[in-house]
């Protein structure tokens, strides 16, 4: 991957993740290095990218840079602006207030069936976060601190 125009276009996390996983490979198999920083950069940024609870912490990824053009298109009939659509696919939200904060006045554009909706196409393209079990099974764990804040 080569880039032509430099900001001709806005990039989607998945993309750049892409982009950075792509060059460390080609530049493993040519045996060259680029500048030291570089590699800091794409190392940190790579290491993001995958911490927890960020929506490319999955392996393998639920979904890939072909996903965006099948969500764009599914959610057409919804009038989801392009930067709401580049929010939907770098935080996949998985549920409605999730949803909420990235679909600008989303209560009064959609009903609560047409939100359901969007979510469950949401959901179908990008996948669903794993449900991480705590003690009771529900994954809903709580951080408790003593009066010390330890």
């Amino acid at each position: 991957m080569k880039v032509l125009e430099a900001q001709s276009a806005v990039l989607t996390n998945v993309e750049v993740y892409e982009f950075l996983s792509n060059q460390a490979k080609q530049y493993q198999e040519q045996k060259r290095r680029g500048p030291g920083n570089l590699e800091t950069l794409r190392r940190e940024v790579l290491q993001y990218f995958e911490t927890p609870p960020g929506p490319l912490s999955q392996k393998p990824l639920p979904y890939d840079s072909k996903a965006i053009a099948v969500l764009v298109k599914r959610l057409v009939p919804y009038e989801i602006t392009k930067g709401e659509c580049i929010m939907v696919l770098n935080i996949r939200p998985t549920s409605i207030p999730v949803l909420n904060t990235v679909v600008e006045d989303m209560e009064d554009r959609f009903n609560a069936d047409q939100q359901q909706e969007i979510l469950d196409i949401v959901v179908e393209i990008l996948g669903q976060f794993p449900v991480e079990g705590g003690e009771d099974g529900q994954g809903g764990g709580v951080l408790q601190t003593t009066e010390n804040g330890q």
